[in-house]
This record gives C-alpha cells, structure tokens and sequence, in this order.
C-alpha cells in the first residue's frame, strides 16, 4: 500500500508573554515563552468552601494539593477572550502567576531553593466553563474541558520578581465592569509559591517557560459577553479583560 505524503506541518511559536519593568516607559524588556501551565485547584480556603470541599483548618492539615494543567495556546496576551462555545455558564477565576526562568534541579525541589527558579510574577484569569466542571465532578469524572479550553487564560505581563518583594502582605483583586468581586492578601494561599513548587516537582520535571497559577479567592462569579475585568495585584501588576462574543473560529 502506498504512503500519501503531505507538507510538513509548520511548528507554531511558542506563545509569549511581556516581561516588563516598573521603570521601563519604553515597553517590555524581554518576552517570556510559556512551555506549560500548571495550575493549583483550592488554595484559598474560603473558595474551596464556596466551591462545596472541605477546607483545612490549619496548614498542618491541609494534605496533598490540587493540581491540573491548561495548553499554553490556552494564553491570551492582547486583552481580550471569547466566550467559548459548549456552556452556559462562564466563571472568574483571578489568580497570582509565577513564571520560572530556569530549570529545576533533579529530583524534588527543597522549598529553600524555589525563589532561585522564578524569573517573574503576573496575574491572570483561570476561566473555568462551571457547568461542564460541576457536571463532571457529580459523575467523578475528570473536569479538563472545563478548565483546558482556547483562550481560557488572559495573562497580565510579567513583573521581574526582585520588584514585587515579599508576596504575603500583597493584596489580590477582581473587579468585573467597575465592581469588586474578589480580594484576598496572598498570605491565605495555604500552599505557598515555595511549597507548591516542591510539590509539582514531585510529578514533574520544572523548566524554564513554566507558569504557575496559584489559585483563587472567594467570589468566583459568571461572566458575559461585554463584560469588562480589571485585575489587579496591590498597584504592581494589572490585567485588562474583555469577554468578546462566541468566535466563529477560536
């Protein structure tokens, strides 16, 4: 039987992501290729209650975390996301990014050593199709339609970690079409840049181009078409996002 033969496929770029600095009136200074997003599931208390789980009382209950990915084309740069087809109900989801600059060591990651992999921090949003994610936890079933669909992570640019300082006392928020929806200091993450880090090392191999969503607050809520959202952490870091129609063609 004969071999049909075809072009080769082109290898599609890598999606980028602006690394800018506070000082810097003249654009970014680098742009940041995204390999993998790696994202934490109930890393606020009080969203893994709204949300119906059992919240830690304290860290040392907190067990193991929660752990899925989104495909890097899922990044959106430019400001604005379609509403994408298959539900109904379109949920927020602000989150703290870090961004890793160098590969991790092998074997598992010491805590200590974390802040020597991180290049950057953002913010950006998880949107999360809620009626497809609510459908498959009743059945037990995976919920990755739920969360790994096109344009489902809006992304601010990035801030050099060495000009965002300590993340404890920074404050997180959302607000969609001039209301604050969510807030929350990131000194209530129960699992901390350093401590998820050496966790995902555990199950995977930490490179440079990664991205981690660390999770969100309270106060997850729908979107629509129109709608407006401005993230912000503390006056460092903001993300810009409008909710287009359905595209024809994501």
């Amino acid at each position: 039987m004969g071999i049909e033969r075809h072009d080769l496929i082109e290898t599609p770029l890598r999606p980028r992501i602006p690394l800018r600095s506070r000082d810097s009136a003249s654009g970014p200074s680098g742009m940041f290729p995204v390999r993998r997003i790696y994202c934490v599931g109930r890393n606020f208390a009080d969203h893994a209650k709204e949300m119906g789980a059992e919240a830690p009382a304290s860290k040392a209950d907190r067990g193991q975390p929660v752990f899925f990915l989104k495909p890097a084309d899922a990044i959106v740069t430019h400001g604005v996301a379609a509403y994408p087809p298959g539900t109904a109900d379109l949920h927020h989801e602000i989150e703290l990014i870090v961004a890793l600059g160098r590969d991790a060591p092998g074997g598992v990651l010491d805590p200590a050593q974390a802040g020597d992999l991180i290049l950057g921090y953002g913010i950006g949003l998880d949107l999360t199709r809620r009626d497809l994610q609510t459908a498959a936890k009743a059945k037990g079933l995976p919920w990755d339609t739920a969360k790994a669909f096109d344009q489902s992570a809006p992304v601010s640019a990035l801030l050099p970690a060495s000009e965002v300082g300590p993340l404890g006392p920074r404050v997180l928020t959302l607000e969609v079409n001039g209301v604050e929806r969510q807030r929350a200091r990131l000194e209530l993450m129960i699992w901390d840049v350093p401590d998820i880090l050496h966790e995902l090392s555990k199950l995977y191999a930490l490179r440079a181009g990664d991205l981690v969503f660390m999770g969100t607050p309270a106060g997850v809520g729908p979107l629509q078409p129109g709608d407006r959202c401005l993230g912000r952490l503390d006056d460092l870091i903001r993300l810009d996002c409008a909710i287009a129609p359905p595209a024809l063609s994501l």
